[in-house]
C-alpha cells in the first residue's frame, strides 16, 4: 500500500504542475520555486510533514519535498547552533542530494557528447 500511496500523491503533485503549465502563464522556473517555497512553509508550519509520512517517497521526492528538507535543516540547525542555524541548515539538510545531482551530472556529461541543434 506504500508504494500506491507514493504514486497517486506524487502523482498528484505532477498533475498539479502540469494543469498550471497548460492553464497559466506562469513558466516552469516559476513553478519550480513556487513547489519549493510552498515545500518551506508547509514544513515550517508542520503541514508537509503528515504528508511525507502517509505518502514516502511521493511526497519527499518532488520539489516541494526539497523545500521541506530545508526547512527541516533550518528547524533543526536552530535548535543546535541557534540563529547560524538559519544560515547552515539547509545546505547541510541538502547536501547529500546537491551532492548527488553535481556527480550524475558530471557522469553524464563524460559519457555524452554534446552537439550543435542547427
Amino acid at each position: 500500500m506504500d508504494y500506491v500511496n507514493a504514486f497517486w500523491v506524487g502523482g498528484l503533485i505532477c498533475v498539479v504542475g502540469q494543469i498550471l503549465i497548460d492553464k497559466t502563464k506562469l513558466t516552469p522556473a516559476r513553478i519550480l520555486t513556487t513547489y519549493v517555497v510552498l515545500g518551506v512553509i508547509l514544513g515550517a508550519v508542520g503541514w508537509y510533514e503528515p504528508i511525507v509520512e502517509f505518502a514516502g517517497a511521493g511526497a519527499s521526492v518532488p520539489l516541494s519535498g526539497f523545500g521541506y528538507t530545508i526547512s527541516k535543516g533550518i528547524k533543526e540547525a536552530v535548535h543546535l547552533s541557534g540563529a547560524l542555524g538559519i544560515f547552515t541548515g539547509a545546505v547541510t539538510a541538502a547536501a547529500a542530494g546537491i551532492t548527488a545531482a553535481l556527480i550524475f551530472s558530471f557522469a553524464a556529461a563524460l559519457i555524452t557528447r554534446s552537439s550543435d541543434k542547427s
